[in-house]
């Protein structure tokens, strides 16, 4: 076709989605660069003898938009199943059901939270605000010391490595969908009939994982003309040097190194990273905020057990600091599988830094804490993993230092200015966004892209559309 040529940073559900939509809209060629040998991103799955398993606890929310969750469907050909939830979480020695559900507030919920939960609500209206606009001050205020500490605060460490005092503000209002007691109870009524709101205590996931979502819009934009190039990494970004010039990605791949052009280059990779293969002069200032802004990593531990289920749930929530991991799920319980027969694994998720001594800990240790963490908990694994495989995410959320603003909007600012360059998706744009989100983002990028060009000015709508996403729980 005629027409510009668009080079995607990026294999996750952002990048072939707006590899999709660009194709499906007849708005350019696309090339898809992605560094894996699969899609998906952190969103992607993969298979472990004969499991079908994701990268973490993942879940398609009610709230995706019907646009969206209608092309999934068609996509996915029957494939998207609706399913309930049915989690808990380990609140003071005791499990809850999650989402909340109030006869499981009131027969298992901690006497002593319970009452210091209900005082913190009867006294909120005399509570002073916060000394300073920090997670901890906005939830403080919100929700009273008790739920803070026995929950948030504990929870707030383990995943992003700070005291809640050292986090934003912007993190307690982006990432906890329940900041504030109308909404907690709002949540809980959700689950009651005669109040249930759409949706709720569902989600829908793929029959073959997680992952399947971004296969199959990979499989429909490559049916479409695109090229998705696998295991081929970014070595290099070149701009354009004159209004007409195209952009020059230089990439390291199975055909060896080469050079490819394109008239717009649209990134899904960490803003960080996309500034750091920038050639040619990137100010200092530039690169300072680079090194300003991070990531928190994640460690995941696939323990493979000789039985064909360890609980009825399909994820439990260890908030505590009892424990090291904040999450562990059961890929089974999620598409209500039942192959493998006789065998099942469990995904634990531990939080941490590329920099901790943790990061480079064998299988045999990670497996040994993650079951000391079970036994601990009250839940301890009823036999002795028959295999242990982990995976290593390096950017698996954004840490929302305070102050961390400035430094990322002036990476945004600096990769805004540069000519036919876009930034998008959760990496793209340093969000905790969920995958709905970061589809939206996909499709709004697309729908920029005319035949005058890209319309900066309706894309400036669509990111103070985005700023306001707040991430299901």
């Amino acid at each position: 076709m005629t027409g510009p040529h668009v080079i995607v940073l990026g294999a996750g559900p952002a990048g072939v989605g707006a590899a999709w939509q660009l194709r499906r809209l007849e708005r350019a060629s696309v090339t898809v660069i992605e560094q894996q040998p699969v899609v998906g991103g952190n969103a992607g799955s993969f298979e472990l003898n004969g499991h079908r398993l994701d990268y973490g606890s993942h879940r398609l929310h009610p709230a995706c938009d019907p646009v969206i969750l209608a092309d999934i469907r068609r996509l996915l050909e029957g494939d998207l199943l609706d399913r309930p939830r049915h989690g808990r979480i380990r609140l003071r020695g005791r499990w809850i059901h999650f989402p909340l559900k109030p006869v499981d507030l009131l027969l298992r919920l901690d006497p002593g939270f319970a009452v210091g939960s209900m005082r913190d609500m009867a006294l909120k209206p005399f509570r002073s605000l916060p000394a300073t606009e920090s997670f901890a001050g906005v939830l403080e205020a919100s929700l009273g010391p008790t739920i803070c500490r026995d929950f948030y605060f504990p929870y707030a460490r383990k995943i992003w490595g700070h005291d809640p005092e050292s986090l934003s503000a912007i993190q307690a209002r982006r990432r906890v969908s329940a900041a504030s007691f109308g909404k907690l109870v709002g949540k809980v009524l959700g689950q009651v009939p005669g109040f249930r709101r759409p949706g709720a205590g569902r989600f829908y996931y793929p029959v073959r994982g997680f992952g399947q979502i971004s296969e199959a819009y990979a499989r429909a934009a490559e049916d479409l003309g695109a090229a998705i190039r696998l295991e081929t990494t970014v070595t290099g970004l070149t701009q354009p040097s004159g209004t007409g010039d195209p952009w020059s990605v230089e990439v390291e791949g199975p055909q060896g190194r080469e050079t490819i052009t394109g008239d717009y280059v649209w990134s899904t990779i960490p803003i960080t990273l996309l500034a750091r293969c920038m050639r040619g002069k990137v100010p200092d200032s530039v690169r300072e905020a680079a090194g300003s802004i991070h990531y928190r990593a994640m460690l995941l531990i696939y323990l493979e057990l000789p039985v064909d289920r360890f609980s009825e749930y399909d994820a439990h929530y260890f908030p505590g600091a009892d424990t090291a991991m904040t999450r562990m799920s059961e890929p089974k319980n999620y598409a209500a599988r039942q192959d493998p027969a006789g065998r099942t694994v469990l995904c634990a998720e531990l939080p941490c830094s590329v920099d901790d001594e943790r990061w480079n800990q064998s299988d045999k240790d990670l497996a040994q804490l993650v079951a000391a963490d079970l036994a601990s908990a009250g839940i301890p694994l009823p036999a002795a993993p028959v295999a242990v495989q982990t995976r290593r995410l390096r950017q698996a959320y954004p840490i929302y230092l305070e102050g961390y603003q400035e430094p990322f909007e002036a990476l945004d600012a600096w990769a805004s200015a540069q000519p036919r360059l876009l930034t998008l998706g959760r990496q793209g744009l340093f969000a905790h966004d969920n995958t709905h989100h970061a589809l939206a983002m996909a499709y709004a990028a697309a729908a920029c892209l005319g035949d005058t060009g890209f319309d900066q000015d309706r894309w400036a709508g669509y990111r103070e559309v985005f700023r306001t996403h707040v991430v299901e729980d």
